[in-house]
Parts: structure tokens; C-alpha cells; sequence
């Protein structure tokens, strides 16, 4: 292999595992703060009428968000939310998603329309995060490989 091939090749692919693993710590820990930080809701599988969206495999979720009245421990609902939940990566949708579906969730309070699924939703969350890390490690080490024969 050319030289210039070579290093341009390692390059690209340590920068590829580097960004990867670093998305993957950043989105494991953002759900992970969120499940333990955030406020529990069921929201409902809402019916999508775009076509591009009934493709996605997360479901469009909608719940109500309450709003504090100010002076009082009272609540009242300040609207609705629609949202997807962050870290849903099946290739295709589950039929448990099926519009008007109640779904447990958590969300963020400052920033409702983060949401991820709650803990007993997830089916095998753990393991697609571990997937992409090794992902993200094997093209760290194909690219450092790949520079280490180019320098030596």
C-alpha cells in the first residue's frame, strides 16, 4: 500500500473511532443523567401521518408537561410535548410502539423534549451501546495500525 494512502487511511479511521466513541460516551451518560435526573411520565405512540417518519424506528411521543403556578406547590399542565426518545436505534419500529401505545419515560425538566425511554422499556439497549463502542475501538486500532506501519 502507498504510504500516502496509508497514513491518509489511519487517519481518517482514528478520527472516525475517536468521534464515535466519544458520541457514544456522551450519549450513554446524557441518557443516563436523564433516567436518573428527570421526571418519570407515560407518554403515548402518537399516529404519523408523514411518511418519513412512520420509517423511523423511534415512535413519536407526546405527554404533558406541567408548569409550576408560581406562589403555590400547586401544578398545571402547560401543554404537550411531541418528541422522540433519544437512543432508540432498532432498524425497525417494535409493534409494542404501535400508535396510542402508553410508553414510560423520562424527561428532562429544563428541556422537555429530551426525552429517553425508562429503564424497564429497553430491550436491549446495553448492548447496541457496546456494539458501537467496539466499532469505535476497532477502527481506532485498524487506524493506528495502520499509521504504525507507516512509520516504522
Amino acid at each position: 500500500m502507498d504510504t500516502t494512502t496509508a497514513t491518509v487511511g489511519g487517519v481518517v479511521l482514528v478520527l472516525f473511532g475517536g468521534v464515535l466513541l466519544l458520541w457514544c460516551a456522551a450519549e450513554v451518560r446524557l441518557r443516563h443523567l436523564v433516567r436518573r435526573r428527570g421526571v418519570a411520565v407515560v407518554a403515548t405512540v402518537v399516529a404519523e401521518d408523514d411518511a418519513h417518519g412512520q420509517l423511523d424506528s423511534a415512535p413519536l411521543l407526546s405527554f404533558p408537561v406541567p408548569s409550576p403556578v408560581a406562589g403555590s406547590g400547586a401544578c398545571r399542565i402547560a401543554g404537550l410535548v411531541l418528541t422522540r426518545p433519544r437512543g432508540h436505534t432498532p432498524l425497525r419500529r417494535p409493534d409494542r410502539f404501535a400508535p396510542g401505545a402508553p410508553v414510560r419515560i423520562c424527561y428532562d425538566p429544563q428541556r422537555p423534549s429530551r426525552a429517553v425511554l425508562a429503564a424497564g422499556e429497553i430491550g436491549r439497549g446495553a448492548l447496541v451501546d457496546l456494539l458501537w463502542s467496539a466499532l469505535g475501538v476497532a477502527c481506532l486500532a485498524a487506524g493506528a495500525g495502520l499509521l504504525a506501519t507507516v512509520g516504522g
